[in-house]
């Protein structure tokens, strides 16, 4: 059974009318469930992260901030959100929620959850919608159990991991793809293992043609025995902040491509779900859905 990260804190903490899209956090599992796509008992909700695991990945200071709401104006505007201490328990329990993950794909494949893929946080703040690197505590959790020795991150949101590349700069043992729009935020790009950069406008056929060869490249290079997979649907041609032209189709394709390297290379993966800010909030939850239609199929 596929299993699934999520709880109702994921589309709460944000005061009414601010324009990061919380509603597709409790669409989207409405929407699985209409459609027959998982059952109820697909779904566990995430404990809260414990402070030692987040100081594995973030800096003390920075933790103190958060935890006593202490960010500057300046710093807090860098993340696009209100601080407030229902946002900073939300993080947490996103980012245990991923942990929690592992544990799943480590016995059956694949994990999921409706959240996380906040890949703009760093070691020492946040940035982006992102205050504390759940991509990048996931690794290190698993690193530090000795449950995977090599972990390939694929992060095909259409902005750049930035803050997991930062975090994962010194760590051999994950390595961090990043393919997203050349001309996107971040407009200081770090330095990923592999970044593809991408023009705006991008079609399917090129973006599909590039993912295909990459990831042959990819288990030549790396022989990972983890994955993780930063899903974004901020790729669509529909997506405001997105500036690529995928399809739906091509998104769903892309997913597809990703999910069957996985399965046929006997890796498990856990998937986040990332960006995804079209006008339409029926085509964010859709492009999203469309990931977990792929999952039961090629694993269930």
């Amino acid at each position: 059974m596929l299993k699934i990260a999520y709880s109702p804190i994921y589309h709460h903490p944000l005061p009414p009318g601010h324009r990061f899209p919380m509603e597709k956090y409790s669409l989207l599992p409405q929407q699985l469930l209409y459609q027959g796509i998982v059952s109820e008992d697909s779904f566990f909700a995430p404990s809260l992260l414990s402070e030692a695991q987040i100081l594995r990945t973030h800096t003390a200071e920075y933790w103190q901030k958060l935890k006593t709401l202490g960010l500057n104006r300046q710093e807090e505007r860098k993340t696009g959100f209100p601080l407030s201490a229902r946002l900073v328990e939300r993080e947490r329990i996103i980012c245990q929620g991923t942990i929690d993950n592992c544990q799943y794909a480590l016995k059956q494949g694949v994990s999921m959850n409706i959240a996380g893929g906040t890949h703009h946080a760093y070691a020492n703040r946040g940035e982006g919608f992102c205050l504390l690197n759940d991509i990048a505590i996931a690794a290190h959790w698993l690193l530090d159990n000795n449950l995977a020795q090599q972990i390939l991150v694929i992060d095909l949101d259409v902005h750049q991991g930035n803050g997991t590349a930062s975090i994962m700069e010194k760590e051999p043992r994950v390595f961090t793809f990043s393919m997203h729009g050349a001309k996107n935020y971040p407009l200081h790009k770090e330095q990923s293992d592999l970044d593809i950069e991408l023009a705006d406008g991008t079609d399917d056929k090129t973006y599909l043609d590039i993912l295909t060869k990459t990831l042959t490249r990819l288990w030549d290079e790396v022989q990972p025995d983890f994955v993780i997979f930063q899903s974004g649907v901020d790729v669509l041609g529909s997506d405001k902040l997105g500036r690529l032209g995928l399809s739906l189709k091509a998104c769903k394709e892309r997913d597809k491509m990703v999910l069957e390297f996985c399965y046929q290379n006997g890796l498990p993966v856990i998937i986040n779900m990332g960006g995804g800010y079209s006008e339409k909030i029926a085509i964010i939850v859709e492009a999203h859905a469309n990931t977990y239609r792929l999952a039961q199929e090629v694993w269930f």
